[in-house]
């Protein structure tokens, strides 16, 4: 395959939505990337290609132990890391920032320590490979039986924090220090996955939050000497920020900015790994994100004014992301009349939340 002119290939770790969708926003300025699949064979890297990853963790191949280890693979110690809730939170501890009060579970004789120095009622979290909800199980006294021997020593048990809401921040650092942030956007997620984005640069608070969000990701960010995008998702309980995870790549809560910023995610993240000139981040307008989850595509939202669809072409299955809706207007009654015409198009499960997100734009 022909390499780009102007740039090295990027090469991604993955082959979803998220790599997928890298490959698009690299076309406009000429940079070739080229999503793999974990089970791609192995081929002779370009000297100067440039690896990156969709994902934080991956199977063992003969091509992610290949590129897992390859020189120009950039923040490749930091998948690793954050991919472990034991070493995140460790990390979120050395730097002093805020977060749920939480432990390590290493066996069953910790109960009592865990209710009386952790939380009365905990989450506990396997340490790797949990996501959207899988892998998480709220326990008191009551149940601490559902955590099983085979579990100890694999999870982590954090305090139960009962936030007002949540929301999420995504920047870049690029190799100089410099960085970019996108504005602080607030999530609702349903069931442990994410199910709308809303933002708007006129929300309540909005001005505290991003000086403490930027300050929280771009402390992490330059411990880590990381380059490319970060996404940072917190709970808001009353006028702090508690960080509740970390995301080394783009992220879904950042999908607004396809239609909502001059630059994407996407774009951005590809800017930062070939240190491209990049301008500070300035929204278009209030934009509202519709993951579409586990449900069937529906024709008519093509038919939604001033949105965008993307359509990730995966088999449909319950609890399973398979697209989204961005919708971005300078006038806000004006999307919610968008969403009062999807709330037509979307299954039952979606009326709370278009609730929630047409509350949030008034």
């Amino acid at each position: 395959m022909q390499n780009s002119t102007l740039y090295p290939t990027v090469y991604v770790l993955g082959n979803g939505q998220l790599g997928r969708m890298l490959r698009y926003a690299g076309a406009p300025l000429d940079i070739h990337v080229q999503p793999l699949e974990f089970n791609a064979p192995v081929f002779d890297l370009p000297k100067d290609a440039i690896i990156t990853a969709e994902i934080e963790r991956w199977e063992k191949t003969p091509l992610t132990e290949l590129l897992g280890h390859h020189k120009n693979f950039v923040n490749q110690n930091v998948f690793g890391l954050l991919a472990d809730r034991f070493t995140q939170k460790s990390l979120l501890d050395e730097l002093n920032l805020s977060t749920s009060p939480w432990c390590l579970l290493k066996d069953k004789n910790q109960w009592t320590e865990v209710f009386k120095n952790v939380g009365e009622k905990v989450v506990v979290k396997r340490r790797t490979g949990g996501y959207d909800g899988r892998g998480q199980w709220i326990i008191t006294e009551s149940n601490q039986n559902d955590i099983t021997d085979d579990l100890f020593g694999e999870v982590i048990a954090e305090k139960f924090i009962p936030f007002d809401y949540e929301v999420s921040i995504v920047g870049a650092r690029f190799k100089n220090g410099e960085k970019r942030f996108y504005p602080v956007t607030h999530n609702l997620q349903q069931n442990g996955i994410l199910r709308y984005s809303v933002t708007d640069i006129s929300f309540p608070q909005q001005e505290s939050q991003q000086i403490q969000a930027e300050s929280m990701l771009g402390k992490i960010m330059d411990k880590l000497e990381y380059v490319g995008v970060m996404a940072m998702e917190c709970f808001v309980v009353g006028d702090k920020l508690l960080i509740n995870e970390l995301a080394p790549r783009v992220h879904n809560s950042g999908h607004w900015t396809q239609l909502g910023c001059a630059i994407s995610q996407f774009e951005l993240h590809l800017r930062a790994l070939l240190d491209l000139p990049t301008p500070s981040l300035q929204p278009i307008a209030p934009s509202v994100m519709v993951n579409l989850i586990g449900t069937e595509h529906n024709p008519q939202w093509l038919n939604t004014p001033f949105s965008q669809l993307h359509w990730y072409g995966k088999e449909v299955r319950p609890g399973r992301k398979l697209g989204h809706i961005n919708i971005t207007h300078p006038d806000k009654t004006v999307i919610i009349q968008q969403l009062e015409k999807l709330r037509h198009e979307l299954p039952e499960d979606y009326q709370s939340g278009l609730n929630w997100a047409i509350e949030k734009l008034k």
